[in-house]
């Protein structure tokens, strides 16, 4: 009987893990690149995490995703690179020459997003980031990487928003939250990487009419698709981009990693996974 070559795989692990968006894209670009492999969702509780993380390649796998609450502690796990160090968290795993390294792409998600979206984004001076969680760290990396000037980091607890400009440097200003009207007027992107606008949180509040007429919009939440802080932007004239947009570039890298092809992100995949959210939020 002929040896039978097992398909490359990988899987997505987090506690839980059922809702993820990962297995409708990874096995869209299979099927576009006509290629033999694998993705699946791993649902692993913290206390057998660091087991199923040092044994991947036994349990099948060449790699995967981490999400949430893996993402921290996989650090300690792995070879993190320089983004996932700065981040704080990783979010994609790869097997190099038998080390199991880990980076964080939710940076190049967002800043491909960004550079969909618009074309000049980044000539803002001034950018405005509602919140100082882990998604804000990456997009504060990736704003930083890309040359803007100055990062206006707002958050409730300014203590958190203080942290993270002690740890990217002076172009990082920490903002009270009830102060953010008085920086709007001169910001040229506004990026909210908080949870409020979500289906079942609380709206985000805050004056788009304030923002300058050439400023880009950018909202990491995803449910609903179009937020009303999206909503109010568009209706102002503004340039925007969602965070379907973010969820779809972060996974290039890893596919590539993996699979040794670098998908595109197309039409075709978006409409797809906007058609599943829909039904979800349906």
């Amino acid at each position: 009987m002929p040896n039978q070559i097992k398909p490359r795989a990988a899987c997505l692990i987090g506690w839980p893990a059922a809702h993820s968006r990962s297995p409708l894209i990874h096995h869209h670009w299979l099927r576009a690149l006509d290629l033999n492999g694998g993705y699946s969702i791993e649902s692993v509780p913290p206390e057998g995490f660091a087991e199923f993380v040092m044994n991947l390649s036994k349990h099948g796998y060449i790699g995967g995703n981490i999400t949430i609450p893996h993402k921290e502690r996989v650090l300690n796990l792995t070879a993190p690179d320089q983004r996932a160090r700065a981040v704080g968290a990783a979010n994609t795993l790869w097997y190099d020459h038998g080390t199991l390294r880990s980076t964080n792409t939710d940076i190049e998600g967002f800043i491909d997003n960004l550079d969909h979206a618009s074309d000049d984004w980044d000539h803002a001076e001034d950018a405005l980031v509602l919140g100082a969680g882990g998604s804000s760290r990456a997009v504060v990396f990736g704003l930083l990487e890309r040359g803007i000037k100055r990062i206006h980091l707002a958050n409730r607890t300014i203590a958190r928003a203080q942290a993270v400009a002690d740890q990217f440097g002076p172009r990082v200003l920490p903002l009270a939250w009830e102060n953010i009207d008085g920086i709007l007027p001169r910001a040229g992107l506004l990026v909210n990487t908080t949870s409020l606008g979500m289906s079942g949180q609380p709206p985000l509040e805050v004056d788009v009419e304030r923002l300058p007429a050439q400023a880009v919009v950018a909202d990491l939440v995803y449910v609903p698709l179009q937020t009303p802080l999206l909503v109010a932007a568009q209706a102002r004239g503004l340039r925007t981009a969602d965070g379907l947009g973010m969820l779809l570039y972060q996974a290039v890298r890893g596919f590539e990693l993996w699979f040794g092809h670098r998908p595109d992100v197309t039409p075709e995949l978006r409409a797809l996974v906007e058609a599943d959210l829909s039904l979800t939020v349906a």
